[in-house]
């Protein structure tokens, strides 16, 4: 990739012209770009610039509905937003603090530092507050497959690339009414239920059994490394399964 726009400047030249010609107001690159090539590459084409990983973060947010989820998508956001803050405008290069800056209050570090230092300090501290939020709700969760580990109830998981089927799988196995549609990242929380599994013999003594199914979230290919603790969860549940069943 270009160091400077990701692509070549032929290319930049090329597809300003097609924003022109189509009267686009938002270019999506498939790639991960760095906050200088964001900075230069809407300053050429004068429309707003979106990148693979911010897309499907916006995904990420519209489709987690559990406060795990929520947590695990927001976290992801502000660690992609905190190195991006620079050049979003004046405001974010004021000089503040005390009185004096227009109102920081209470948590300006005074008139030194300056708005984004700020903004930057006080995200920072909304990351650790999610990443303690987080790891409270895993133990929860954690809780609960050791839990079904110690009543001996296996374990299957459904996994697969998203959009591939796994809900509407999950759903017609378990008479569940997990959301299913025809979309990318419809699920984002990983849901599990029980499954009652007949004998094979009907005369057999004991009947069949029971086993916890997992529906997870689907994988995509070049997975943002940023958004690794946000499959945390399917992770787990994909790794710990005595069954895995690949959609």
């Amino acid at each position: 990739p270009d160091p400077a726009t990701y692509i070549g400047s032929g290319k930049v030249i090329e597809l300003k012209q097609v924003v022109m010609s189509t009267g686009a107001d938002t270019v999506v690159c498939d790639g991960e770009l760095s906050p200088s090539q964001l900075r230069q590459l809407e300053d050429k084409l004068k429309v707003k610039v979106v990148d693979r990983t911010a897309l499907i973060l916006d995904i990420f947010a519209q489709h987690a509905k559990s406060k795990e989820g929520k947590a695990q998508v927001e976290l992801a956001q502000i660690a992609y937003l905190l190195p991006r803050l620079r050049g979003w405008g004046d405001s974010l290069s004021r000089q503040v603090g005390g009185r004096a800056a227009g109102g920081a209050g209470i948590g300006g570090r005074g008139p030194g530092e300056t708005k984004i230092e700020t903004d930057r300090r006080r995200i920072r501290d909304k990351m650790a507050k999610l990443r303690r939020e987080i790891a409270e709700m895993k133990v929860s969760r954690d809780t609960k497959r050791q839990e079904r580990r110690r009543n001996n109830i296996p374990s299957v998981a459904i996994a697969g690339y998203t959009n591939a089927g796994k809900s509407t799988l999950f759903n017609a196995l378990v008479k569940a009414r997990a959301y299913a549609a025809d979309q990318l990242f419809a699920t984002l929380d990983t849901t599990t239920r029980q499954l009652y599994l007949a004998a094979q013999d009907p005369e057999a003594t004991g009947g069949g059994r029971s086993v916890s199914l997992s529906d997870t979230v689907g994988f995509i290919r070049d997975l943002p490394h940023g958004l690794i603790d946000a499959f945390q969860a399917t992770l787990r549940e994909a790794a710990d399964a005595d069954l895995l069943l690949h959609v």
